[in-house]
């Protein structure tokens, strides 16, 4: 086992190569063992119907793109835990019973509690409280998450099989602000409403924008970004292998860095005072 361990607790297949590619990347290059909770089958979301060819369900078309991404990326734990795909807000397929969003809280922290407990990371990472752009499963597996960190080292907590431990750090995955303020202005020179965006129209940018947390860590991963376009073209089915992209050598000199908001321990001031996950970490 590394000495270094890291646990990402995200929603969909997809969610780890889209928004964290690169940092998994890097740390997997440097020695550490990464490993990543994926809460849902992805069942609920939009796959143009030729990418089904070979394929019994979408669920199953999802999960086989994050084993591709999982083996580009190097994990070394993938803990699927099968819930359905809950989809947007309000939405007929978030009240349906076996979704993420309707499971219990307390049930779903228990799950990750146990899995904090047989990998025992150091560093835990999840989405920051709106989930990101509001999804119901981002929100559902951060608060699951973010239980499950301080229940993970407290006795009274019972799990089969596995002790008490207790991890070090809990980080919130960000978006650049400046970035973000840039689509806004696009948008609003082309007429878009930033209230009703995507394919649906069923995100509401404004709320993002309003709900990005203070970037404390910033992650060097320049050298990546080419393995994390790896990963992410597994995920051809949510156009991951088709999104436009800036040329690799502009996106090196201005998305060279990851950043992400320290929640524990809790920051002294909301700027950045750190470069790696594992600073101030006491290993094993």
């Amino acid at each position: 086992m590394s000495s270094r361990r890291i646990l990402l607790s995200f929603a969909h297949p997809d969610d780890e190569s889209f928004g964290s590619g690169g940092m998994i990347a890097r740390y997997v290059a440097d020695g550490a063992e990464v490993s990543l909770i994926c809460a849902t089958n992805g069942d609920v979301g939009t796959v143009a119907p030729e990418r089904l060819n070979g394929y019994s369900s979408i669920a199953e078309l999802r999960l086989a793109e994050l084993d591709c991404a999982s083996a580009k990326l190097g994990f070394k734990h993938v803990y699927k835990l099968g819930y359905r795909d809950s989809g947007m807000v309000d939405s007929e397929t978030s009240l349906h019973p076996d979704s993420l969003w309707q499971a219990p809280r307390d049930q779903v922290a228990r799950r990750v509690v146990e899995v904090i407990r047989q990998f025992r990371p150091q560093v835990v990472i999840t989405f920051n409280k709106y989930g990101g752009y509001g999804h119901p499963d981002h929100i559902a597996i951060q608060r699951a998450t973010e239980d499950a960190f301080h229940l993970a080292g407290d006795p009274n907590t019972i799990t089969e099989g596995h002790a008490p431990y207790r991890p070090q750090k809990l980080y919130y995955t960000s978006i650049p602000t400046a970035l973000l303020r840039l689509y806004l202005v696009i948008m609003r020179l082309r007429g878009q409403d930033p209230r009703h965006v995507g394919k649906n129209k069923d995100i509401d940018f404004l709320k993002i924008l309003e709900n990005v947390e203070p970037i404390h860590t910033r992650i060097l991963i320049r050298d990546y970004l080419e393995a994390w376009d790896e990963a992410s073209a597994c995920h051809a089915s949510q156009l991951g292998g088709g999104a436009p992209r800036l040329p690799l050598g502009l996106r090196k000199l201005i998305a060279g860095y990851q950043g992400f908001t320290r929640v524990f321990p809790a920051p002294s001031a909301n700027r950045v005072d750190e470069s790696d996950f594992f600073e101030k970490v006491r290993l094993d």
